[in-house]
């Protein structure tokens, strides 16, 4: 029996072909664009669900997107969009996400109308992807320039290179090479099966970069009205001394998610000491990221809190990150 996959375009630049830099073409017509896709022997179910920027995506598109998954009966899912939030949908799709089958999100980073488009060979590559028996409970993945990479860990790390998407801590789980899918390495664990609440929502869970000279006396404002917040701070964890007081008071009403800003590594608990140290912040309430990036623990976060989960399931849920 062939495997039979679905797939659902979101629009992006993979789905524009003319100049004014708009979302076009339907999910049919870029399959079609796709040299060598019907040898394969892979069934396709193509939809059309949205078509739009990446930019302009939201969590009400998702919940759709992921009612069509949970409905669909296939191999796996290809999910085409706009690379600019891929690195945020394909995580939320990984938290929402509890069955066997891959979830496989793929865009372009050149549109159809410029010589080498990448967007037909990352279909191809993602199809393969989703039909793949060692893509099974993997959950959501990431697949751009014939790399694999889990949801968990992938970013956008370029705003232009064909190359921009890499997985700073492990690498990508596997490659496709000369039409096989090839997975090396295997996350040891991941954050799923939460599934999205209906109705109701979404809590408001902001995002405060730390930068160099900001004293933090915006931060009480900042966090006014919000249900959570995560803070990117600088290197492995640390804030300007001056944003303790403001933290700790945020800290006691809403949790507060300490993370880096440089999108690689995991947070210390336990090195440095100093006012607006990772110790000090924890000591005050903040809770550590683990190995998310900051726009990651976002999400996580945020989902723990539709759920109405309590601190201590928040606690140990970033650490299992």
């Amino acid at each position: 029996m062939s495997a039979r996959v679905l797939l659902v375009g979101l629009g992006g630049t993979i789905a524009t072909a003319a100049a004014d830099g708009m979302p076009s073409l339907t999910a049919q017509q870029l399959v079609s664009a796709v040299p060598g896709l019907d040898a394969t022997g892979i069934e396709l179910d193509v939809r059309d669900l949205r078509n739009l920027p990446g930019a302009s995506l939201g969590f009400d598109d998702l919940a759709e997107l992921v009612r069509l998954i949970r409905a669909a009966s296939v191999t796996g899912v290809v999910v085409t969009q706009g690379t600019d939030t891929i690195e945020e949908t394909a995580y939320l799709l990984d938290l929402l996400h509890d069955g066997a089958q891959p979830v496989v999100v793929t865009g372009a980073m050149r549109n159809a109308s410029l010589a080498g488009a990448d967007g037909p060979a990352n279909i191809l590559a993602a199809v393969r992807v989703a039909a793949s028996p060692q893509a099974r409970d993997l959950g959501c993945l990431v697949v751009m320039a014939d790399e694999i990479h889990a949801a968990a860990r992938v970013r956008k790390t370029h705003a232009t290179s064909l190359g921009a998407f890499t997985s700073a801590n492990g690498g990508p789980l596997g490659y496709v090479s000369e039409g096989t899918v090839r997975i090396v390495q295997r996350p040891v664990r991941r954050e799923a099966g939460r599934g999205l609440p209906e109705g109701g929502t979404a809590p408001r869970v902001g995002l405060i970069v730390a930068t160099l000279g900001d004293d933090g006396s915006s931060l009480p404002v900042l966090a006014e009205g919000l249900d959570g917040l995560v803070v990117a701070g600088f290197g492995v964890g640390h804030v300007p001394a001056t944003w303790v007081e403001h933290l700790a008071a945020v800290a006691r009403r809403i949790p507060v998610v300490l993370a880096s800003r440089t999108g690689a590594g995991f947070v210390a608990t336990a090195t440095y000491g100093f006012a607006g140290s990772e110790r000090d912040l924890i000591s005050n309430g903040l809770l550590a990221a683990g190995g998310l990036d900051a726009y990651k623990a976002r999400l996580l976060l945020l989902i723990l809190l539709w759920h109405g989960v309590g601190r201590a399931e928040i606690t140990e849920a970033f650490g299992r990150t």
